[in-house]
């Protein structure tokens, strides 16, 4: 009996404590942000306490990254944020399928795309504009065989891998996609 009831005297006691860590966990309020977090967050400030805990978190996150990121780093996130806000919902779902069958390749094989899509970029405009047009104007039958001999050429057997156009890391069957950029 004795024994319950320290017990329960301790517990009481350090009740309070246990309140205390379990708040320091808990995420940011609008007020507890840095000047610069807030500034990177402004367009939530509105609704930030009436946000999830994880997506305060995240957002929280980012925040401490773009303020890592040069000028030309954070001009190309604005970019990609831009063409992700003009995307449907269905695209959008598309590119986030897209994206995890690419984080499930092994290493060498997302290397390989991330410098074909390097060697892409890197071409002058006219160059790109005419490969784009070479792989609209083919058949599919042509597709077939090109996507056909690029995965031999470039190790990419398995059929449930992503298809990918050897030029950017966009999927042969939108081909269009580029065009839209």
């Amino acid at each position: 009996m004795k024994l319950n009831r320290r017990l329960i005297l301790c517990l009481l006691w350090l009740w309070p404590a246990m309140l205390w860590a379990t708040d320091s966990n808990a995420p940011a309020t609008w007020n507890q942000l840095s000047p610069e977090e807030q500034q990177v967050l402004k367009p939530f400030q509105e609704r930030w306490d009436s946000l999830p805990p994880e997506r305060r978190e995240h957002l929280q996150q980012g925040a401490k990254r773009w303020q890592t990121m040069t000028p030309e780093q954070r001009e190309q996130s604005r970019d990609r944020f831009a063409r992700w806000q003009k995307m449907t919902p269905e695209q959008r779902e598309q590119a986030r399928k897209r994206y995890e069958r690419f984080r499930q390749l092994p290493p060498e094989q997302q290397e390989r795309l991330r410098q074909r899509h390097a060697w892409f970029k890197n071409l002058p405009p006219e160059k790109r504009a005419e490969l784009r047009e070479k792989w609209q104007n083919m058949t599919p039958e042509q597709r077939q065989q090109f996507k056909e001999k690029w995965r031999r050429e470039n190790g990419v057997a398995d059929e449930r891998s992503p298809r990918m156009h050897p030029d950017r890391t966009e999927r042969l069957e939108r081909p269009g996609r580029m065009m839209q950029r």
